[in-house]
């Protein structure tokens, strides 16, 4: 496999995920790897990508203790009150939200039963996708320390991004803001879960600054950064294939 090819998949991705809700540009990373990879499956790239997802869970899931622990995160009844949050509607009508959730499960299970026998050596494609595990320093060198490099860029970013706005730029925002950010991408319902993030970043730097402030600040980041990975990720796709019409092309490489 081509170092180039795998960048410019996960570049598109992240193009793509900007602008599409629930994380489309995921589908985008496995097709284009897939096309660069000669032989290769989807299930093995998808546990692929959900072995670099296990790693930024646990990151994310570590933040978000910190945030609970240090009693910043607010309680249910304040989530109802909270502005432009995307998952309102569950804690104000659970009962329709379970009524979603067994819905989406009973469409899982149909389309497992339906694909039953090509899942056949299903369990080997995925475990390949896993298989770096199997030499814990060569995971640690070559994955785990690339992804812990990008999460303190992430901090880097969002200091920075404080301090342009005339917030109170410190390690200890800077996680807050993350904490924020991370809660918003758990099931971004909204582009890049903007309005969960919002809302979250309203409540923790409540007496820090004004809602104009925060709110310039909330959406001027995620407009940036929108706007980059929309730059990087189209550019990464008009550079694979030459135009940007890249759903046909996709077709035309599963089509043979």
């Amino acid at each position: 496999m081509r170092w180039r090819s795998i960048l410019g998949a996960q570049l598109a991705g992240a193009g793509v995920n900007a602008i599409v809700p629930a994380r489309g540009g995921d589908a985008v990373r496995v097709l284009l790897a897939k096309r660069s990879v000669p032989g290769s499956s989807i299930a093995t790239l998808a546990s692929t990508l959900l072995l670099l997802t296990l790693f930024d869970s646990v990151i994310a899931g570590g933040l978000m203790l910190w945030a609970l622990a240090a009693g910043v995160l607010p309680g249910t009844n304040v989530l109802r009150r909270l502005p432009s949050f995307d998952f309102g509607w569950v804690l104000e009508d659970p009962g329709t939200a379970l009524v979603v959730f067994g819905l989406a499960l009973l469409v899982v299970l149909m389309l497992v039963l339906w694909f039953a026998e090509s899942l056949i050596g299903l369990r080997a494609r995925i475990a390949q996708g896993f298989a770096i595990l199997r030499d814990k320093g060569v995971y640690l060198r070559r994955v785990a320390s690339w992804q812990t490099i990008d999460w303190l860029l992430r901090l880097v970013a969002v200091f920075w991004f404080l301090n342009a706005f005339g917030l109170p730029a410190t390690l200890y925002n800077a996680v807050l803001v993350q904490v924020t950010s991370s809660l918003a991408g758990l099931i971004p319902l909204s582009p890049s879960g903007i309005g969960t993030e919002q809302a979250f970043l309203l409540y923790l730097f409540r007496g820090k600054a004004g809602q104009t402030t925060l709110l310039s600040f909330s959406v001027g980041m995620r407009i940036t950064l929108i706007v980059a990975n929309l730059v990087v990720g189209f550019g990464a796709l008009l550079v694979t294939f030459r135009t940007l019409r890249w759903r046909d092309r996709v077709a035309e490489s599963r089509a043979r």
